[in-house]
């Protein structure tokens, strides 16, 4: 029978995990070379021999039982790179597809939001789209259907970055939203922390002590009447982003079929100043809410960022989908009617080819 030997100094040592050797590190190091991917410009790559691994989530924790293997810094969170400066983008994610979670994780989108409050699924349709995320190491917000205490408790459970209330008109409905994401004392939201997803099922013995740092807690503004009150909404403690809903405030204003009317328009402006000049003065206990909104046909992503947005939602996934099957089919219909051209073959040879 074949036999497993370790070199140790002494009977009680115990073998220990092989660490960084100088040439990585020194490939790590080097001006010269290039990594084939870009970190966020915010985070910055640090190797000491007193650093761990963290858990498999992006928790801060060190427990005492893993080996002293070099780290990178403290873990990059959407919160973290929102108070470094970042703007970031992102899509929203109607189908419950994990694997269209998967790509638009792929491709480089800095959050998705997984949509319950007007997709078809459910908290057991959006675990797999978390999980897909996950593996590509993309932070995950959970729309919920309405800002209450269940929806809340389950939806982070499950152990997303962010979460979004719909519907908040007023500081206090904020302030609410902000405790059914604590635990008590400083909220009231249950616990289960020992066994549920967000805690590496029970494994991240950090989480309790991290979880207020790292969850970025999102409020929806959608209606006129919450506008008269959003600097008082993004002041409140917790509140970390003011979600703009340009739809359901073109709605509450009678312009439900014109989202860019210039009274709609105008009144987006006044929430935009509104919470920019929060964030500016320093209200609150974190220094005042990010601004985050959604993209229309009218106002385009670079147009929310030029007027001060932090967080831009270009997309949704059904509508990209449908606007590239309507062009793939409009494409082959006018090609039908126009007679093809049988010598544009567009490099379908050579992708064809072996």
């Amino acid at each position: 029978m074949a036999t497993l030997t370790f070199l140790a100094s002494s009977p009680s040592a115990k073998p220990t995990l092989p660490t960084l050797t100088e040439p990585i590190l020194s490939l790590l190091s080097s001006k010269s070379r290039s990594l084939p991917f870009s970190l966020p410009k915010t985070s910055t790559l640090t190797l000491t021999q007193t650093q761990r691994l963290p858990p498999l989530k992006s928790s801060s924790s060190t427990p005492d039982d893993l080996s002293p293997i070099t780290q990178i810094c403290a873990p990059i969170t959407l919160k973290s790179r929102l108070h470094n400066g970042d703007t970031l983008y992102g899509l929203f994610l109607l189908s419950f597809s994990p694997t269209i979670a998967e790509i638009a994780g792929l491709v480089g989108y800095d959050f998705v939001v997984i949509d319950m409050e007007h997709g078809p699924g459910s908290f057991s349709d959006a675990l797999p789209c978390l999980r897909a995320l996950a593996a590509t190491n993309t932070p995950a917000i959970l729309r919920l259907p309405e800002s209450s205490p269940v929806w809340a408790k389950k939806g982070l459970d499950l152990g997303p970055q962010g979460i979004m209330f719909p519907m908040i008109e007023s500081a206090k409905e904020a302030r609410k939203a902000v405790s059914y994401c604590r635990f008590p004392p400083r909220g009231i939201r249950g616990s289960a922390h020992t066994v549920v997803r967000a805690s590496n099922y029970g494994m991240d013995a950090g989480y309790l002590s991290n979880y207020e740092d790292e969850l970025l807690i999102m409020c929806q503004v959608e209606s006129e009447q919450a506008i008269e009150k959003i600097d008082e909404i993004a002041a409140v403690d917790g509140v970390d982003c003011i979600q703009m809903g340009p739809l359901d405030l073109s709605a509450s204003m009678g312009y439900l079929w014109d989202p860019g009317n210039k009274k709609v328009r105008e009144m987006m402006r006044k929430a935009e100043k509104g919470v920019l000049e929060s964030r500016r003065n320093g209200e609150g206990e974190g220094g005042g809410a990010f601004l985050a909104g959604f993209a229309m046909p009218h106002d385009l992503p670079d147009d929310l960022r030029t007027r001060g947005y932090h967080m831009v939602s270009g997309a949704v996934d059904v509508a990209l989908l449908r606007n590239t099957f309507v062009e793939d089919v409009n494409k082959f219909k006018m090609g039908s009617m126009n007679g093809s051209d049988a010598d544009n073959n567009d490099g379908d040879e050579e992708y064809w080819s072996e």
